[in-house]
């Protein structure tokens, strides 16, 4: 799968993409950041505050239940303010 980080999230991480080959037992975002979360600090601190973490799966907004499986693309990034 490619993951895409934006803004802050990118920042804290250190990467604007990387591709993954996921575990079997990642099957929904939820999961996702939980397991990124275990890759090193840089990814821990990033999403330390998964709460606020907005995903979206092959570009259509996903919730914390969504199941990623056939997913090509997770995109996260933090919350979007503005007008």
């Amino acid at each position: 799968m490619k993951l895409l980080y934006f803004s802050w999230v990118r920042e804290r991480i250190g990467l604007d993409e990387e591709n993954v080959d996921l575990p079997s037992s990642v099957k929904t975002v939820s999961d996702l950041l939980q397991w990124l979360k275990s890759r090193g600090e840089n990814y821990a601190h990033a999403l330390e505050a998964s709460d606020v973490i907005r995903v979206a799966l092959d570009k259509q907004h996903a919730e914390p239940d969504s199941f990623i499986e056939n997913t090509q693309e997770a995109a996260l990034f933090p919350p979007m303010t503005g007008g």
